[in-house]
């Protein structure tokens, strides 16, 4: 039976704000793993470093370089963990460096979104590298706008973020879906009367979407 657009229930949204990283863009460190056996260090060990909020947060608020952020966990390595200053250089730098790609099957769900009339907006605690990552996955034109963090200097899951997304994407936060791999982020955005999805795979975001599985 065809659905017509008057016998079709409304939808209760008509924005979708979307994390990148562990939803769309997913990053491969087997290379990184395979350095900190070498070294001897628990495996994840530099992702532990780099992402401590004293590293991470000046680098997702814009406020150092990839560079400085990569060279500051190059030190906190090789002060903490007595390894020599150039396997700690190392290490930060396979980390920095990991690959990464985007998952297609979520890049096809949100260009259908889109197509369907929703508002895109990606919403991301990133670097000031996003916009060449995005260009690098061919998803510079995925979003009908980017709000990251080191551009508007605040991060998920400060409010602040989500009041931004939903301004550009020209909607009320109650007309917005939040989609985030972070429970602790979709909670903030459940707080200001968004809809949430944490996500876990693909088929949480073609069911918040009303889409065929």
């Amino acid at each position: 039976m065809t659905t017509t657009r008057e016998s079709a229930a409304p939808r209760p949204f008509d924005a979708v704000l979307c994390d990148l990283d562990n939803v769309i863009r997913f990053y491969d460190t087997s290379g990184l793993a395979e350095l900190e056996r070498a070294a001897a260090l628990p495996v994840g060990t530099t992702e532990e470093v780099a992402f401590s909020p004293e590293l991470d947060g000046p680098a997702l608020l814009g406020r150092v370089t990839v560079a400085q952020w990569v060279e500051s966990v190059a030190t906190a390595l090789a002060d903490g963990g007595g390894m020599s200053g150039a396997t700690a250089r190392a290490l930060a730098t396979a980390f920095a460096e990991a690959p990464f790609a985007a998952d297609e099957a979520v890049v096809g769900v949100l260009r259908a979104a889109r197509a369907a009339g929703l508002v895109l907006v990606l919403v991301t605690n990133a670097t000031q590298q996003l916009e060449d990552d995005l260009v690098s996955m061919g998803l510079s034109d995925l979003a009908d706008h980017v709000v990251s963090s080191a551009r508007v200097g605040v991060a998920k899951p400060d409010r602040g973020i989500y009041e931004i997304a939903a301004g550009r994407a020209g909607v009320a936060p109650e007309r917005c879906l939040f989609v985030d791999d972070r429970r602790e982020n979709v909670e903030a955005a459940v707080a200001l009367g968004m809809t949430g999805v944490h996500y876990r795979e693909p088929a949480d975001l073609r069911a918040a979407l009303g889409f065929p599985a």
